[in-house]
Order: C-alpha cells, then sequence, then structure tokens
C-alpha cells in the first residue's frame, strides 16, 4: 500500500473510454481532458411555428403554440415518488459510506468516491437545497476564488474559470455547484437524501457505523412535538463535512466530544487565507475509526483559521477525505499507508494548526 501512491498518476482519457477508475483524478494536480458537451437544443424557426428539439434526440420536434401534455393520474405521480424514494432508503439503509454535509466539500468527496462504481455512497443534506455556501462567493457576492493548484479540480469537473497568476476566478460560484451536483447525482451509485438530519451516530465497539436520521423538520422541532423517534443508517465508513459551528454545523465533531470519543472542540481561529487552506488539507483525516472529517469541520476540531471567500481547500479535502475513505474500505487509493497527517483527533497530543 505504502509504494501504491506513488502509481497513481493521473492520464487522459478520451470521451469514448470506459474505464471509471480512480486513476481518472486530479487528485495529484493534473486534469482529465474536459468531458464533450451536452447535446445542444436547437432552434428551428418555420413558418407556421417555432418549435424546439434536441439535436441528439429521436423525438419529432414540438409546436409550442399547441402543446399538449400525455394524460396522467395523480395516483401514478404520487405512487412514481413514493416507490423510488422508499426503494432508496431500503438500498441505503446498509451502505458503504454516508457523507453528511452536501456543501463543496461533501460534494467534492462524493464525485471523488463515486468513480468506483462498486462503492454506494449515500449524502445526508439537511437544507432542501444542497451545496452549502458555495452557491455565492463571500458576502454574497457571486464570483468564487479557487487559488492555485485546486484549479485541476475545476478542470475535471468542466468548470470555466478566469485564470490569474496565482488563482483562478469561476464568474458565478453556482457554476461549481450546479455543475458538481448534476454530474454526481446522475451516477447510479450515489443518492442524495435532502432535507435530511443526521441526529446522531452510531457507535459501536468504539468504531463509528452509521448515523441516525430523520426529516430535518422533525429534529427543527423535538422542542415542540413529543416521541418523533429516527430512522438509522449504516455504513462501513461515515464522512462529516457538517461545516463549521452553527444549527447544523460541526454537529458530528461536537457529537464525538458528547459522548467521550474525543476531547475538545476548539472552534476555529480567525481568518488568515494562507494558513487555513493548507492546514485544512493537511489536517483532513479519520479522527476516530470509522469517521473521517472534513471541510471546515476540521477547523472546528482543531483550532485551524477560518479562510472566508476561498473554496479551493475544500475541494481538495473532500478529495482528500474521499481517498482515506477508500484506504478504511481497503481499496485503491492515492494515500500512502504511513502518511504523516493520519493522525487521530483522540490522541493524546492531537495537532493543532499553526494560527
Amino acid at each position: 500500500m505504502a509504494s501504491m501512491a506513488s502509481t497513481f498518476t493521473t492520464k487522459l482519457q478520451t470521451p469514448s473510454s470506459s474505464s471509471s477508475s480512480l486513476l481518472d483524478s486530479s487528485f495529484h494536480g493534473t486534469p482529465l481532458a474536459p468531458p464533450p458537451p451536452p447535446p445542444s437544443l436547437r432552434l428551428k424557426s418555420t413558418p407556421a411555428a417555432f418549435s424546439i428539439s434536441a439535436s441528439a434526440s429521436q423525438h419529432q420536434p414540438y409546436d409550442l403554440n399547441s402543446f399538449k401534455f400525455n394524460p396522467i393520474k395523480e395516483s401514478i405521480v404520487s405512487r412514481e415518488m413514493t416507490r423510488r424514494y422508499m426503494t432508496d432508503m431500503i438500498t441505503y439503509a446498509d451502505t458503504d459510506v454516508v457523507i453528511v454535509g452536501a456543501g463543496s466539500a461533501g460534494l467534492s468527496c462524493a464525485y471523488e468516491l463515486s468513480k468506483n462504481p462498486d462503492i454506494r455512497i449515500a449524502i445526508i443534506e439537511q437544507s432542501v437545497s444542497p451545496g452549502g455556501g458555495a452557491w455565492l462567493g463571500g458576502q454574497l457576492f457571486s464570483a468564487m476564488v479557487v487559488r492555485k493548484p485546486a484549479h485541476c479540480f475545476l478542470d475535471e469537473v468542466g468548470v470555466e474559470y478566469d485564470e490569474q497568476e496565482d488563482y483562478v476566478v469561476i464568474k458565478h460560484a453556482a457554476l461549481f455547484t450546479s455543475t458538481i451536483m448534476s454530474k454526481l447525482l446522475a451516477r447510479p451509485n450515489v443518492k442524495l437524501f435532502n432535507a435530511v438530519a443526521a441526529e446522531d451516530l452510531i457507535v459501536k465497539g468504539g468504531r463509528v457505523g452509521g448515523v441516525v436520521t430523520n426529516w430535518a423538520l422533525v429534529s427543527m422541532n423535538h422542542d415542540t412535538q413529543s416521541c418523533m423517534d429516527p430512522n438509522v443508517m449504516e455504513a462501513k465508513v461515515v464522512v462529516s463535512s457538517c461545516g463549521h459551528d452553527g444549527p447544523f454545523g460541526a454537529t458530528g465533531v461536537k457529537r464525538l466530544k458528547s459522548i467521550g470519543m474525543i476531547d475538545s472542540v476548539p472552534g476555529m481561529k480567525a481568518l488568515d487565507m494562507n494558513t487555513a487552506e493548507d492546514a485544512i488539507v493537511r489536517l483532513t483525516r479519520e479522527v476516530v475509526p470509522g469517521m473521517i472529517v472534513t471541510g471546515m469541520e476540521v477547523a472546528e476540531i482543531d483550532g485551524a483559521p477560518r479562510m472566508g471567500p476561498t473554496f479551493g481547500a475544500m475541494m481538495i479535502s473532500g478529495q482528500k477525505a474521499a481517498h482515506l475513505a477508500l484506504k478504511s474500505l481497503g481499496l485503491e487509493n492515492c494515500i500512502e499507508d504511513e502518511a504523516a497527517d493520519l493522525i487521530l483527533a483522540a490522541g493524546e497530543s492531537p495537532e493543532v494548526a499553526d494560527g
């Protein structure tokens, strides 16, 4: 395993390649060739009507002036939604990896992990809209700044940017979030359970073995109602990417502290971009057996500085968490067995980021 990481060099592949190997990764700083663009929409103007058709579709063009939907029974809509969701709940009740939090770090982790089609990944997100704070840049502005060399991950995902000497700028943060979500959620081994909260952890024999779940609205109203028991989701590995402290923030590490599995959660320090982003990636690790912490939640457990409106560390921390999960599952990964930064937070002298 220790020599394995040196062989994980990225290879450019043509769009016709059927490989889904984890070799196809920007983890070592070499971007993939961008994927082919989706079929474009062709607008056709005729004397009789203005119609739209997909260039790669076999369907006939339709007329917007006389458009009519096929009939459907309301009960069919209900059955289709219910059957598919319940099937997903049954399928992912016992899964390989549960990622708690669908912000930029959690989505990046899931994107990297799901390249292996044999790994089943459930993403738990308390909000109706996944993406965390990655829909906007700082102070509700639009642009997203990503420091190099994390732009290699953007190349792989297929997000365009304005390139500067030491950083790149995406014209709207939503371009990153929507692009990675659209590609990630199309993969058959991934299920996003949004509007679902992780209320607790499953812990057996000192190892985290899953999460306790409930509808987010139920979790927010335990003080107003009684006896609203949760559900559970078992997993071989849990990745906690709950973000910095807040109503649903840093819930993974705060729960570890409350049950005595780690000693403290000092909280993140004041802003220092240059120190913060390096520290977040370096300190991304398995904090207790069975649970990996990524993204801004790392700053909470280690007292690392906050980085403010730069997002590269979230992406690369997520990638690193994915490979740590692969390592925990005994699968090929880009993390050396004896990497110095894999330090358990529950140890006697946990590493704290320099501030």
